[in-house]
């Protein structure tokens, strides 16, 4: 499986979340190192620069990212919120931000990992609270589990995204059909 950090969700929280990909089959962890948490929160703009991470900051990175997950689960099955995922989001949230400063050049975000962390945590608030919570769905394809903001007119996006999934997903069915019509006619 590709490396590449995705950020197909319409939220930084979902694109979070997403960082364990295939969680009902394969279960893929994009967060395997410091370095690898650093480069999706430089990757996803939520900061500028970063200081180097350590063992830690990707056990508790991986922590908030579940508790996310749960949290959003929660929500788009309309069911009560897990309390102890409620307990480390929150406490995540109450830590130090990363702070946007003005530079010379313009705008500018230095933190440490548990700064961009406390960020994730603060976003994943704003949306479970918000009112995108109704436009939260989960992908159709089966083997993916990323949730994502449906802003389609009529609510018919079906993927994450095209690339990751849809192309994929529409690509087998058409194969498929493609078999089944060459085996009516011969």
């Amino acid at each position: 499986m590709n490396l590449n950090h995705v950020f197909v969700c319409g939220h930084p929280a979902l694109d979070f979340a997403a960082t364990l990909r295939a969680r009902r089959s394969t279960r893929f962890e994009m967060f395997v190192t410091p370095d690898r948490l650093n480069a999706w929160y430089l990757e996803s703009g939520l900061v500028d620069t970063i200081t180097p991470g350590e063992e830690d900051d990707v056990r508790e990175a991986i922590a908030v990212r579940e508790a996310i997950y749960q949290l959003v689960t929660n929500r788009r099955l309309d069911k009560d919120f897990d309390r102890q995922a409620l307990a480390v989001l929150n406490g995540a949230a109450r830590k130090t931000p990363a702070t946007p400063q003005l530079t010379l050049t313009g705008r500018h975000t230095e933190a440490t990992p548990e700064q961009a962390l406390a960020t994730v945590a603060r976003q994943a608030v704003e949306l479970l609270s918000g009112p995108d919570v109704p436009l939260m769905k989960e992908c159709g394809n089966p083997e993916c589990t990323r949730v994502y903001i449906d802003r389609s007119r009529g609510m018919r996006r079906q993927w994450c995204g095209m690339e990751s999934c849809g192309n994929k997903y529409k690509a087998a069915a058409y194969r498929a059909r493609k078999k089944t019509a060459s085996a009516v006619t011969a």
